[in-house]
């Protein structure tokens, strides 16, 4: 598969091809012959001699300094240098892969006026599977200096890089995969470390699970429903058209039809009038995050394709203008929002949890044991979940206004959003460990019921339910929780729940 980059389409799905997939990219003409047009517009005014910053002046602090020609080189390998002091953790292959793909294609705007051959780089590091080694900590959000430092380390033949499965200088690297080192000039130094890409980068994968977590939100908690014997009234869809809201609406119309053909949308005798918050209201808080999700992304998209250099070269001006366009307050903050959505889904699914294995609700043996009583069952792994939550608790915790007056003052905003899409990361990790946890509570819970009588699933939830019992049977006696939890995650980070439900419908 190629993806041809252009600079104004990118998608998080895009992305995800190229980083996890291994999709090659391709620069389009177009982009191309923009890269030529504003790097002449830079030798122009390299010869007119205006002082620019980061181009012909220094940067931070220093930006009233003058940089002659001759040493334009020097200036932007040094600048380079000065800004590698990442520290561990490092960056997965497949983050690398997306921020220097997200970078790349912003650069095919031409706001930047990179040599072209430096653009060029990203997509030969990417094609020749060639990734340099980023660490994730430095990076304070006024873009990306200190991560985004490195990768320019391995353009220039140093630092180190993984290829091919090995860790090697990025010497041998460019010497194994037919490529020599880039030589910089004017302006390159900063146009490969001011940018915002290894923030982008690491939230657009971030977003692509968790897009496949709000769809499976809906579908673990219709499987929760199910297992309480609960009450449908609240995804009724004359009760959704009367609240007007859309993230909720479509929770609920995903939610009925999963739920079609279950025993528990008729009447019953001993039907409760409504069931706890944690499942009437599990629609309502899925369809917030869509809500949520939906508003990230948007400014996301926006982020991986337009420039935030700074300074921006604007080719039909024929000028260089010093700015902010680095500044990610906007995605940072709407990150930051999502992260306390994905708290409150947390929190509502493992309080189902809780009163799965509360036979006061259920009518089923306590913990959900298959004996009655005699083994332990679900009864300590409360504390497994417990803990997850309360971590994400905490993550969701806003960072983006904890901030130093930085560079002689020079630098006084920041917005860590390095560190919020980091919390996110985190968060999104233990959701699918939590929420593997439901289904394993879920499906013992409709199993338990199945053998007190005939008991029929919807269409949807029938399929989830024989899907995931593939992977993970009935807990027939106390036995070591921990691999089934492994398994149960495993099932839900690779979105096979999604797919054997879509084979369903």
């Amino acid at each position: 598969m190629k993806i041809v980059l252009t600079g104004n389409d990118l998608t998080v799905s895009d992305v995800w091809e190229i980083a996890v997939n291994g999709a090659e990219v391709e620069i389009s003409p177009e982009a191309e012959a923009k890269l030529e047009a504003s790097r002449k517009l830079v030798y122009e005014l390299v010869d007119a001699d205006v002082p620019v910053y980061g181009f012909n002046t220094g940067v931070g602090w220093n930006k009233d300094h003058k940089i002659a020609k001759e040493f334009f080189e020097d200036f932007n390998r040094k600048l380079i240098y000065c800004h590698s002091f990442g520290i561990e953790p490092e960056a997965s292959e497949a983050e690398v892969r997306a921020m220097m793909a997200i970078r790349l294609n912003c650069l095919l705007l031409g706001y930047t006026g990179i040599q072209p051959a430096a653009a060029r780089r990203y997509a030969e590091l990417l094609n020749a599977g060639l990734h340099p080694v980023v660490p994730e900590k430095g990076s304070v959000g006024e873009a990306d200096l200190t991560p985004l430092a490195h990768i320019g380390l391995v353009m220039i033949g140093e630092g180190e890089a993984n290829y091919k499965g090995r860790r090697m200088s990025s010497a041998e690297a460019h010497k194994l995969a037919g490529l020599d080192s880039v030589v910089l000039g004017p302006k390159d130094g900063l146009a490969i470390v001011s940018s915002s890409a290894f923030s982008a980068g690491e939230a657009a994968l971030a977003f692509k699970e968790l897009r496949e977590l709000v769809d499976m939100g809906d579908i673990i908690s219709c499987l929760s429903l199910e297992g309480l014997h609960g009450n449908t009234s609240p995804i009724e869809a004359g009760v959704m058209a009367a609240r007007k809201m859309e993230g909720q609406a479509k929770s609920v119309e995903r939610m009925r039809g999963y739920l079609a053909g279950s025993d528990i949308c008729g009447s019953y005798p001993g039907k409760p009038v409504q069931d706890p918050l944690c499942f009437r209201g599990a629609a309502y808080i899925n369809g917030s995050l869509r809500d949520a999700l939906e508003y990230a992304e948007k400014y996301l998209s926006i982020q991986m394709n337009s420039t935030d250099d700074n300074p921006c070269l604007l080719l039909d001006e024929r000028r260089i203008i010093s700015n902010s366009n680095f500044e990610t307050t906007t995605l940072a903050t709407a990150i930051e929002m999502l992260s306390i959505v994905l708290s409150h889904v947390s929190r509502m699914s493992c309080y189902r949890m809780l009163r799965l294995v509360n036979p006061e609700l259920t009518k089923l043996p306590r913990f959900l044991s298959h004996d009655g009583g005699q083994s332990h069952c679900f009864g300590t792994i409360q504390k497994c979940f417990a803990s997850l939550d309360t971590e994400i608790r905490h993550l969701s915790n806003p960072c983006s206004v904890d901030y130093l007056s930085l560079s002689g003052s020079i630098e006084d905003h920041a917005n860590n959003t390095p560190l919020v899409v980091q919390h996110l990361r985190q968060i999104v990790k233990n959701l699918q460990y939590i929420y593997g946890m439901e289904l394993i509570h879920a499906c013992q819970a409709i199993e338990l019921r199945k053998r007190q009588g005939k008991f029929n699933l919807g269409k949807g939830t029938a399929a989830a339910y024989e899907a995931f019992r593939k992977e993970l049977p009935l807990y027939t006696n106390d036995r070591p929780l921990a691999p089934d939890v492994k398994k149960a995650y495993k099932f839900v980070k690779s979105a096979a729940l999604l797919r054997s439900v879509g084979e369903a419908r």
